[in-house]
């Protein structure tokens, strides 16, 4: 009986990507070697669509961006029941839309509590920003950004916006007391500019 749930579950979850046109889903630890693996599946994938090099160039920028900061800025997280850590992230890849203009990379990472209301604030300063106004900020936050002990300075995140010419969609939400689990969800239109 156990087997015939996990099958369900795990062809649950086959339906689910599909229907979201989720093309690439990891979930666990990334490195160097990860990140190296998923431009190139990507290349492929947009190969076998034919996408134009622009389209490719801003989402391998996008996917290498997101998967720096998982790699650099989550936290390991311990779950009760298995006594194991978290692994560093979760990261998705797929087109979205009736007609997938547009494709999507969507990570998810453990932030420490005590973080969340700073990168909320550096967010909403970022999505309330033009492309002029992110230009500057970029260039302020390279004279002058404070760097955390793990480097950044929201670099990465300004950079997003500025490439994608898009809004940064996310959310938190409470793990326990210390952690919440911070989702960023970053589009790139496939219409060439």
């Amino acid at each position: 009986m156990g087997n015939i749930d996990y099958l369900k579950l795990i062809y649950s979850l086959h339906e689910d990507m599909m229907a979201k046109k989720f093309t690439l889903v990891y979930d666990g630890e990334i490195t160097h070697q990860i990140t190296k693996a998923f431009t190139s599946l990507a290349e492929s994938k947009m190969d076998s669509y034919s996408e134009d090099s622009s389209i490719k160039r801003k989402v391998f920028h996008v996917m290498v961006e997101c998967l720096q900061n998982l790699s650099k800025h989550a936290e390991e997280y311990e779950f009760r029941e298995s006594k194991g850590k978290y692994g560093n992230g979760i990261f998705i890849v797929g087109k979205i839309g009736k007609e997938e203009k547009e494709y999507q990379v969507i990570t998810g990472n453990a932030v420490d509590r005590e973080r969340v209301p700073e990168l909320k604030a550096l967010l909403e300063k970022i999505n309330q920003l033009d492309k002029e106004g992110l230009k500057e900020l970029f260039k302020k936050q390279m004279r002058e950004g404070s760097l955390s002990e793990k480097g950044g300075a929201g670099l990465g995140l300004i950079d997003i916006a500025r490439k994608t010419g898009e809004k940064l969609e996310y959310h938190f939400s409470e793990m326990d007391k210390n952690n919440y689990f911070f989702i960023l969800r970053t589009k790139i239109s496939r219409s060439i500019d």
